[in-house]
């Protein structure tokens, strides 16, 4: 969760909630971390990835970063994971004085004092979705990595500040030039914004289904 995905996240956890125990994690670096070093402890059974901003943060500077190992978890343990592009948009600074000089003509979003937002072009979009592409491409488990074409973040969607949707068709087809689809591992883009609530029905609805079929190939086995 990050404030512009918290809608997506929410509606996620209401829909979930009467059949798991729903554990959120706030896309702050830490957040990430400590989400995935559950996955590696054996501690959830499944991941809902909604907001995967870190990125921005880990490959152009921001403050909440991610490591090096976004996604590692996932890809060791093989669990379901359903994911998306959430706040892929922007980056994340302090105040505005705190923003690097090279970064001084961009596009920027005071959200508070002490939290500048700067919104991320197509050319650095590219990169960010060859880099998650490349560690989507290492789980071997049930993946679905959804592209929201209404929009990335509450701040992009029409008329909103970081509104770019050349910026995003950039993510999406570096995405899709990157990840290598079978059956297991799609990617899926669906016209709504991330915030919609149609949006977040149809990443619950894929949830369930992964869900079920790994619980039939399991009691087949058995």
């Amino acid at each position: 969760m990050f404030g512009v995905t918290t809608p997506c996240v929410d509606a996620v956890s209401r829909a979930l909630e009467e059949d798991f125990e729903c554990l959120i994690f706030h896309a702050t670096g830490v957040g990430g971390q400590s989400m995935e070093k559950l996955v590696d402890g054996g501690a959830l059974s499944a991941v809902v990835d909604i907001t995967t901003t870190e990125v921005c943060d880990l490959l152009l500077g921001g403050v909440l970063p991610a490591t090096e190992d976004r996604f590692g978890a996932i890809a060791r343990t093989r669990v379901p994971y359903v994911g998306s592009c959430g706040a892929l948009d922007m980056v994340n600074f302090g105040p505005m004085d705190s923003v690097p000089m090279r970064y001084s003509q961009r596009k920027l979003h005071v959200h508070n004092p002490t939290v500048t937002l700067m919104r991320t072009t197509p050319e650095e979009a590219v990169r960010i979705g060859r880099w998650i592409g490349d560690r989507l491409n290492l789980m071997d488990g049930p993946v679905r990595f959804f592209l929201p074409q209404g929009g990335l973040s509450a701040l992009d969607a029409p008329g909103r500040p970081f509104a770019d949707p050349q910026a995003d068709e950039a993510l999406f087809r570096s995405l899709e030039a990157t990840v290598r689809q079978t059956a297991s591992r799609r990617l899926i883009r669906l016209n709504q914004h991330i915030n919609d609530p149609n949006f977040s029905a149809e990443v619950v609805a894929e949830f369930r289904r992964i869900i079920a079929g790994r619980t039939m190939r399991r009691r087949a086995r058995t």
